[in-house]
């Protein structure tokens, strides 16, 4: 039974809604700000129905009182009529779940209370599972959720979105350049979803070859095409009520694409070989780190699969543009690598940190777990020095202090000066035009990210803006 409060001084309304609510509704009526909070402050309601009165009009007093009540985590719903509709869209923007109009229609209200009261539910069971997976991070010195590390806010709204789609039976498409950690996305929504006691299939698309991964996906009866000894079960069986991961899918040929999409929308399939059609159960998670909008232009993805699997789309920032990350996720593979080499590890001293942080990352999260690995190896002592982190790592951090020293010089009007400069101007404006995406930017300029990330501090440390 859902505990609704009803906030109102609508002598009319408060009489007539808990019998037209029916039986699944516990509803108290609660004209007093002050007595609400004391409901809600012990955990006696679930779902607030906020009607926004006349004593409630003016927008600024909605958002306050909302501000107020919101913090005890309580799902909230907004009833107003027209006229206090420019409060309700401002409240829904700050996380009101929905909003209805009065006198409320109860066909459409019902749902919408439920709606409200299931994502609390979620909500709340989701801060628990992070709060605990938080707590055994912080033990082993890291923090993120699920297995994923990180507290950047880039991360955060990773966590937050994930959380709302645990549960859910909708694809989702995860993207992001390789070694961001697409598959630890996928089995963190998995973990934390209803389906975590079933099975978890991770399938590489791009490493299966064209003639096989018909049959790796779908399965083959016995006799199916020469070489077949029996009947093969694919991918798509294996997951079972679970979820499948498709990993690369920006690999597969048109051909596959044309009965990936039929089996997405019919929710079934037929192994090669065979005529029954068998149900799809399991859920569909899909990564790339490929730009399919790119592709869709030039023929090789199509659209309305593309249409078919961006439900929900979540993009794997890389490491570059989350550096806070990075000492959190360096003391992980620190412990993990030196247990597994037998090589307990104690700390990574504050020079090396400073040039993890400052490096670039191209290969993202997979290179700064090679380069820790590598480092444990190199290392003499259980601390990890500047000397011991991998080559490339310490030819950038000599190429930055030579861009500090060159910034330092007093090159005004030389030639050399005037040409940086104007590459600077190059990055920062490119940047600008492509909103924020460095990634984007270097592409557009045909230059690695490393190199545009250098132009990115020189115009920081010269304080060089786009003309």
């Amino acid at each position: 039974m859902i505990r609704l409060a009803l906030f109102s001084q609508d002598l009319k309304l408060r009489p007539l809604l808990a019998p037209a609510l029916g039986t699944g509704f516990q509803v108290t009526v609660e004209p007093d700000p002050g007595r609400l909070k004391e409901l809600l402050g012990n955990g006696s309601i679930d779902v607030v129905l906020l009607d926004l009165d006349t004593n409630y009009s003016k927008v600024e007093a909605v958002l306050q009182f909302y501000d107020e009540i919101s913090s005890f985590g309580a799902a909230v719903v907004a009833l107003t009529d027209d006229g206090g509709r420019p409060a309700a869209v401002e409240l829904v923007q700050r996380g009101v779940h929905s909003y209805c109009r009065k006198p409320p229609v109860i066909r459409e209200l019902k749902p919408m209370l439920r709606r409200a009261y299931e994502h609390s539910v979620m909500k709340r069971q989701l801060e628990g599972t992070l709060e605990a997976q938080s707590k055994r991070d912080e033990a082993n010195g890291t923090a993120g959720c699920d297995g994923l590390i990180g507290r950047s806010a880039s991360m955060q709204a990773i966590y937050e979105l994930i959380g709302r789609v645990a549960d859910l039976n909708a694809s989702v498409l995860i993207t992001g350049e390789s070694g961001t950690g697409k598959e630890l996305i996928a089995r963190a929504i998995h973990n934390l979803g209803n389906r975590s006691k079933a099975p978890f299939v991770a399938v590489s698309c791009g490493a299966i070859p064209e003639t096989l991964i018909e049959s790796e996906l779908f399965g083959h009866e016995k006799g199916a095409f020469t070489g077949t000894a029996g009947v093969r079960t694919g991918f798509f069986e294996q997951a079972g009520c679970g979820t499948l991961f498709l990993d690369e899918i920006g690999e597969l040929s048109l051909q596959t694409q044309v009965k990936l999409l039929r089996v997405l929308q019919q929710r079934e399939f037929t192994r090669l070989g065979g005529s029954r059609a068998i149900p799809l159960r399991a859920r569909i998670i899909l990564a790339t780190h490929r730009d399919l909008a790119r592709m869709i232009e030039a023929g090789t993805f199509r659209l309305d699969l593309f249409y078919r699997i961006q439900v929900v789309t979540i993009n794997a920032p890389p490491l570059a543009d989350r550096p806070e990350d990075i000492p959190a996720l360096a003391q992980h593979f620190l412990k993990m690598y030196g247990e597994s080499y037998m090589k307990p590890m104690k700390e990574i001293s504050a020079t090396a940190m400073k040039m993890l942080e400052r490096y670039d990352w191209p290969g993202n999260i997979r290179e700064l777990e090679n380069a820790i690995q590598s480092a444990i190896i190199r290392a003499d002592s259980d601390t990890i020095e500047a000397e011991d982190l991998p080559e490339q790592v310490r030819e950038q951090e000599d190429l930055q202090l030579q861009d500090d020293i060159e910034s330092d010089l007093p090159q005004i009007g030389s030639f050399e000066r005037m040409l940086r400069d104007y590459k600077i101007k190059l990055a920062t404006k490119a940047i600008k035009d492509c909103n924020g995406n460095k990634t984007l930017a270097a592409r557009n300029l045909d230059i690695s990210r490393a190199y545009l990330h250098r132009l990115i501090r020189l115009a920081e440390v010269e304080n060089i803006d786009a003309a």
